[in-house]
């Protein structure tokens, strides 16, 4: 699971009970410990362990920020100070969670200590003011079954916006000529995102290959060991060698060039050197949480990296081409590549097949990938425009397919296919055997991206982050 780190800053106003607030304020703590969250505290920053001034809003801040913290909770314990509240918040430039504690009955003398849920409308309205986006978390008892949920969605919120800002991406080789649908703005990405490339020439994987076998043959050979394992190998050693050696060369190229994932032009410069196809290579470093799209599609495994992000990395992803029609199901559809599937997705034994019919060259995989909801996610954008498109389909049998691949049943099929025609979006598609539409979402609200959909959920997803 990936790991993300939030800064718990409790607020209160003086005009209320301090007590209350940091008695609440500590309930508050030992919930989020019961629930195993990774917290940064501020109880060393003044007796109150609480924000509320602007000495404060400096010593947290500062706090935070070395912490490397990636989501700010803001924990309303009782009316709260916003103006503290949005300074702190502008100065993070991180995902916010805003919440407070149902507020109790009355005293008999019809006095309130707290005033919760009248100071979260206050400081929500000044985080506006501050052009801060946040997420707000519904005004609910710690113990409300809406609290853990809420809590946990914001920090798989937070880890796709700190995977979007952190995305750097193995370029090996330019385009292939004839995909004129994976051509993207470098520049732009780098301008409007901070998401890069590190392009690097074919010739210099070779190069890798050769220094990984001379050097650390015995990774190529834990990598062998691995396929043989968890294989049906039909293809020779030395191509099986090969296959193993370009996995660890461009994983190894990853690391030198600090990138989280990668593209490549797979084919026909790549078979004209190493004589392989590089799928089943770069199945594996799917696997192993490093997405490797073809095609050189960008957008593709930015795609990925956010769906994964929002699963928390509890599942890896598969990265499809939506291809054609079900024979019988209307509404069926058949998701399917020549195996940039994560290995743990299958639901067959993988094959390493002689050839595909697409190609005449070993260094595909296939298997049938597990039945299952899965959340379909793609990253596009034209003409300086850019959004998610993302819903759900369900797994359903199919006829064989050689490759990797699955049937999915979509609601409705005809909304899917538009959408995808009209565009800005391309027939690759990423998936996670998981509903995490709400967090994807919700997430759009950070990073800049607008959120689209191929079926009119909208509210419903709107409905589930209301707690309803």
């Amino acid at each position: 699971m990936d790991q993300v780190k939030i800064g718990f800053a409790p607020t209160r106003r003086n005009l209320f009970s301090a007590d209350a607030a940091i008695d609440y304020a500590n309930l508050t703590r030992e919930k989020m410990k019961e629930l195993s969250v990774d917290y940064v505290d501020i109880l060393d920053m003044n007796q109150d362990g609480l924000l509320y001034d602007d000495e404060g809003v400096e010593k947290i801040a500062a706090k935070f920020k070395e912490a490397e913290v990636d989501g700010l909770f803001l924990a309303n314990v009782n009316f709260g100070t916003e103006y503290v509240c949005a300074r702190l918040a502008k100065k993070l430039d991180i995902p916010v969670l805003l919440w407070g504690p149902k507020d109790e009955t009355p005293a008999e003398d019809g006095s309130r200590l707290r005033d919760t849920q009248c100071g979260l409308f206050a400081i929500g309205k000044v985080l506006r003011r501050f052009k801060v986006p946040f997420t707000y978390m519904k005004n609910c008892d710690l113990d409300a079954p809406e609290f853990e949920r809420g809590l946990q969605d914001f920090i798989k919120v937070c880890n796709v916006v700190k995977t979007f800002k952190a995305t750097r991406i193995l370029q090996v080789g330019p385009r292939p000529f004839d995909f004129w649908t994976v051509i993207c703005n470098e520049g732009e990405l780098l301008e409007r995102y901070n998401i890069s490339l590190s392009p690097v020439p074919i010739q210099e994987v070779v190069q890798e290959i050769n220094r990984i076998k001379a050097d650390e043959y015995e990774k190529v050979q834990t990598t062998i060991d691995y396929f043989k394992q968890q294989t049906e190998v039909q293809i020779t050693e030395a191509e099986l060698e090969m296959v193993a050696a370009l996995k660890v060369a461009l994983q190894s190229l990853c690391e030198r060039y600090g990138c989280n994932s990668g593209v490549i032009q797979c084919w026909t410069a790549l078979q004209d050197e190493i004589g392989i196809l590089p799928y089943a290579s770069l199945s594996l470093l799917q696997e192993e949480g490093i997405p490797f799209v073809c095609e050189t599609d960008v957008h593709g495994a930015i795609s990925e990296l956010l769906v994964e992000a929002a699963s928390l990395g509890e599942h890896r992803a598969i990265f499809a081409d939506v291809n054609c029609r079900h024979p019988e199901n209307e509404n069926g559809e058949l998701l399917q590549h020549l195996g940039v599937f994560a290995y743990s997705t299958a639901e067959t034994k993988p094959i390493l097949p002689p050839k595909h019919f697409v190609f005449d060259y070993p260094g595909s995989v296939a298997f049938r990938a597990i039945k299952d909801e899965y959340t379909l996610c793609r990253f596009d954008g034209d003409n300086g425009e850019y959004s998610l498109l993302m819903g759900t389909g369900k797994g359903i049998d199919g006829p064989y397919n050689q490759g990797t691949y699955l049937y999915l049943e979509f609601e409705n099929l005809n909304r899917l296919e538009f959408k995808l025609v009209y565009g800005p979006y391309i027939h690759h598609v990423a998936a996670v055997r998981k509903n995490v539409v709400p967090i994807l979402y919700e997430a759009c609200k950070y990073i800049g991206v607008q959120p689209d959909f191929y079926d009119p959920i909208e509210e419903d997803v709107q409905a589930y982050l209301r707690g309803e």
